[in-house]
């Protein structure tokens, strides 16, 4: 997990709630090449900083993805599906003029801890 790019917390809990702050496919020092590879290493970002609170992809409710080309959808789609595997969490998909450190794809994460792991 990289240090983040701004002056904001990753992750914040709030009751059973764990909200992830969007993610960009960054590893080590830059970015990784592709819209398919920042998807995925997006998710493992996000992978991380939920493990980190004991949390896992499958509390996961609710993702936005931010895409700086919605012509990279379905590239996306296929990476995102791969990485949730059976799991499908709500999701929404904005197209945006630019993200973050010059990235193509940014995803942000809702999770609930609650009991029953999903409300």
């Amino acid at each position: 997990m990289t240090k983040p790019a701004g002056p904001y917390s990753p992750i914040v809990r709030a009751g059973e709630w764990l909200i992830c702050s969007g993610q960009v496919g960054m590893r080590d020092v830059g970015l990784v090449d592709g819209v398919a590879e920042q998807t995925t290493q997006a998710i493992d970002n996000l992978r991380t900083l939920l493990e980190g609170e004991g949390a896992s992809l499958d509390h996961v409710v609710k993702t936005m993805v931010f895409l700086v080309d919605m012509g990279d959808f379905g590239v996306m789609n296929d990476a995102y599906m791969a990485a949730f595997g059976d799991h499908r969490p709500a999701r929404s998909a904005v197209g945006v003029a630019e993200l973050p450190l010059n990235a193509l794809v940014e995803i942000e994460a809702w999770a609930w801890t609650g009991a029953q792991g999903r409300p």
